[in-house]
């Protein structure tokens, strides 16, 4: 699985002019799921998610968790993370998981987020969504569940 992770000041996402979910400060979380994933890793971006140290302290060092501050969250089905654009003109969606299989597990991970106790808002699975949000730093970075099994360096 991957998340693409940005820190807001607060975002929303609409669909046909509806606000369907709005956050005030915390992340919004893109998550994109491969044909190779399972709950295992939608597990692993959950803790890190949760976990990742991105929000400052009071000498404005990056020390402070989503945990740590009550962040809210917004989480949005994103496919288009697996695209690959190596060849050719127009992404290739292969890797990505089937609609099926992704909302399973998108679903998974949303629980899993709702489980830490962070406040959650989510879009609409398979829609076409319009997303605002006001990105804080900017602060965005990239997860990759497959990362885990890497060593660090070398």
């Amino acid at each position: 699985m991957r998340a693409l992770v940005q820190k807001v000041s607060k975002a929303s996402v609409s669909i046909n002019g509806e606000t369907i979910g709005a956050i005030g400060l915390g992340l919004v979380v893109l998550i994109g799921v491969s044909k190779t994933d399972d709950e295992a890793d939608a597990r692993y971006l959950v803790e890190k998610v949760s976990n990742l140290r991105i929000f400052a302290d009071d000498t404005n060092h990056f020390n402070l968790s989503s945990l740590d501050i009550k962040a809210e969250l917004l989480v949005v089905s994103q496919f288009t993370l697996y695209g690959d654009t190596r060849k050719g003109r127009r992404p290739d969606f292969n890797r990505a998981a089937s609609s099926d299989d992704a909302r399973r597990l998108y679903d998974c991970t949303v629980s899993m987020f709702q489980e830490t106790g962070l406040t959650v808002a989510t879009g609409r699975f398979q829609e076409h969504m319009m997303i605002s949000l006001q990105n804080d730093g900017p602060v965005t970075l990239i997860l990759d569940s497959s990362d885990r099994q890497k060593p660090r360096r070398g």
